[in-house]
Formats: structure tokens, C-alpha cells, sequence
């Protein structure tokens, strides 16, 4: 009996091995799995049948694992990937509106200092002409170091666009004259109460220009501002028709250049960003200003500068508060333009009447411009 159980077992056990290697070929293991279960498996039954060489099996198990490998680190890279890589996300309501405000304010703020400097400039050197071209050309200065030490991109501009910003350039230099024109006649509170029309204009040419119809409140909210502009007028103790109709004709050209503006700005096929538009505007506006200002005010500027000189008046205050008012000039209507691309022009003309309340107000208090009660009509 022992001799037979002996002579079984050589016989027996290669029938075990191969039904071992069935069984690791029919699992369900994945491909690297199983690649690596045959190796193993033939890596035992190689000594007692006629199977494929053992460097063969262990070469193409490790084919199939580094296959394996490969595939699990380009499926990983491909969902480590967004699909929307390249998209920048765009910032919530809340924080745009934080945005908006903000700008609303430094907005207003370089706007009641450019108005508190220019009135003292005005008052020491009363040549508006000269001063609107003195204000453009500190604009100038500050764009073209602006393109110069790279901070911005300089655009590159057409034909097409040069002339479409010509004649915004134009009304540009015509509202900005025709306002220090009245800055220098009458008080800063009496024109800034004029130029409180502007949402009555800006309503009119964007009705005409862009198409937009004004709502049913929108119209009948203008009554009280016309009203307040009519009754401010017949009551102010400065008032003069140079210093009136200067400050109402700067409201058709300022607000013209608005509109215009925007419409330029939706256009996409050939418009610029809000920052190198008003560039644009500003270095065009400063070569149609000095000519003007030279033939205007050029003959009666050198005498008054040799007068100035010779009674030691202060040169040097008048110098910097000058560029003081260029730089609040050119950084407040830069901030303008910020927020125009941002709103629409009724929207927009309804924060500059806004900015124009907090502007009479804080010249109100620094100039000491004296304020009577409200008269009785009744």
C-alpha cells in the first residue's frame, strides 16, 4: 500500500498544478492581476510541464503591470484636470456691488478736492482756457508714463477708431472748459446746481442716440430737479448769465460724450477698454487745447505771469495747487469712465447728481459760502 501511494503522488500532482492554473485563469482579477497570477502560477507548474519558459512569463507580467500602471496615472492626470481651466470665475453680485461702491466714493472724493483746488487756482489766475489745457496735459503725462513703465497695454488705434474718439474728444474739451468757465464766474455750489440737470439730458440723448426709452417713474422724477435748478437760479446771490449758460452747455456737451461713450464701449468689434478710451480722449483733447489756449489767453498770460513775478506773489502754491487740481482732474473722470462701463449713462448721471449734493455741500463748508433759509412764496 505504501508503495502504491508512492508511486500516485508524482502522477497526481502536476494534474493539481494545472487545475490550480485554471482555476487563477478563469477569475475575475483585472488584467495586471491576472497577468501576474498566470506568472506566478506557470512560475510553479514550469518544473513539471512543458509550459513557456520562465523569463518569457515574468517579462510579460511586467508589461502588463507597468500597461496597468500607465493607464491608472493618465486616467488620474485626465480628472485632476477641470474641464473649465481656462475660465476665470466671475465675482459674486455682493462682491461687484462692494466694487461699485467703493468706486462711487473715491469717485466723489477726487472730485470735491479737484473742485477745491480748481476754485483757488481760478481765483489767483482766472484764464479757464489755460487751465483746462494745463489739466489735460497733467492727464497726459500721467497716461503716457502709465504706457511707458508698462502698466497698462497702449492700444494701437485705427482709422475706424480715431474717428469715432474725435468727436467725443471735442465735446470732452468743450465740457471741461465750458465748467471752469463757470467755476471762475460764479460760486462752485452754483455750479454744481446747474450741472445737476445732467440726468435730463442724459435721458434725452439716450433716447435719441441709443434707443432707450425712459420708464414711466423715470420721466416724472426729472420734474423736481428741473424745479430745484429753476429755483436755485432765481435765488442765488452770484448769479450771472456767463456762469449760467456755461454751466448748462457743458451739460449737453459732457453728457453727449457720455452716451457716445457707452455706445463706442458696446461696440466689440472695435472698441477699447474704458482706461485707454479716456486715454485716447485726454492726449486728443490736450492738442485741441493748447492752440485754443494759446490764441485765446496767450496774449494776456505772459503779462500776468511778469506782473505776479514782480509783487512776489506765491508762485510756487499756485505751481502745485495747479497740479494738485490736474491730478485729481485726470484721476476722477478715469474713475468716471471705470464706472460708465459698468452701469448704463441714466444710471450712471443719477450718482453724478449724487456726487453733486456732497460736492456743494463740502464747498459750502470750506469756502464759508453764506446759505439763507428758503423764502416763503405762499
Amino acid at each position: 500500500m505504501q508503495g502504491s501511494s508512492v508511486a500516485l503522488a508524482p502522477a497526481s500532482t502536476p494534474i493539481l498544478k494545472r487545475r490550480f492554473c485554471l482555476i487563477l485563469s478563469s477569475s475575475s482579477l483585472e488584467p495586471a492581476d491576472l497577468a501576474f497570477s498566470r506568472g506566478v502560477s506557470c512560475l510553479q507548474t514550469s518544473r513539471f510541464g512543458s509550459f513557456t519558459p520562465l523569463s518569457a512569463r515574468i517579462s510579460s507580467s511586467l508589461k502588463c503591470l507597468n500597461q496597468r500602471y500607465n493607464n491608472l496615472k493618465t486616467r488620474a492626470g485626465t480628472a485632476s484636470v477641470p474641464d473649465s481651466v481656462d475660465e476665470t470665475p466671475e465675482p459674486s453680485a455682493a462682491i461687484q456691488t462692494l466694487q461699485l461702491g467703493g468706486m462711487f466714493g473715491l469717485w466723489y472724493l477726487l472730485n470735491i478736492y479737484f473742485n477745491i483746488f480748481n476754485k483757488q487756482v481760478l481765483k489767483v489766475f482766472p484764464y479757464p482756457t489755460t487751465v483746462t489745457a494745463f489739466q489735460f496735459g497733467c492727464g497726459s503725462v500721467m497716461i503716457i508714463l502709465m504706457w511707458t513703465l508698462n502698466l497698462y497695454t497702449r492700444p494701437k488705434l485705427t482709422r475706424s477708431q480715431f474717428a469715432v474718439i474725435l468727436p467725443l474728444a471735442v465735446a470732452d474739451t468743450l465740457g471741461n472748459l465750458l465748467t471752469n468757465i463757470s467755476l471762475g464766474t460764479v460760486n462752485v455750489s452754483f455750479t454744481h446746481t446747474i450741472k445737476a440737470m445732467e440726468p435730463f439730458f442724459t435721458v434725452l440723448f439716450a433716447a435719441l442716440f441709443l434707443r432707450e426709452k425712459p420708464t414711466i417713474w423715470l420721466v416724472p422724477s426729472l420734474v423736481p430737479i428741473v424745479g430745484g435748478v429753476a429755483l436755485a437760479s432765481l435765488t442765488e446771490a452770484s448769479f450771472n448769465w456767463t456762469g449760467f449758460c456755461s454751466a448748462m452747455a457743458s451739460n449737453v456737451t459732457n453728457q453727449s460724450r457720455n452716451v457716445f461713450s457707452k455706445k463706442f464701449m458696446v461696440r466689440k468689434e472695435d472698441s477699447l477698454d474704458n482706461i485707454n478710451l479716456f486715454s485716447a480722449i485726454t492726449i486728443i483733447s490736450f492738442i485741441l487745447s493748447v492752440p485754443a489756449a494759446i490764441f485765446m489767453e496767450g496774449a494776456k498770460f505772459t503779462p500776468y505771469l511778469q506782473s505776479a513775478a514782480s509783487q512776489d506773489s506765491n508762485i510756487r502754491g499756485l505751481c502745485v495747487m495747479s497740479l494738485l487740481a490736474g491730478f485729481c482732474f485726470h484721476s476722477y473722470q478715469q474713475v468716471s469712465y471705470m464706472i460708465l462701463q459698468m452701469v448704463s449713462p441714466v444710471s450712471h448721471s443719477v450718482g453724478n447728481s449724487v456726487k453733486r449734493v456732497v460736492v456743494i455741500v463740502s464747498c459750502v463748508i470750506f469756502f464759508r459760502t453764506p446759505v439763507s433759509p428758503p423764502k416763503s412764496y405762499w
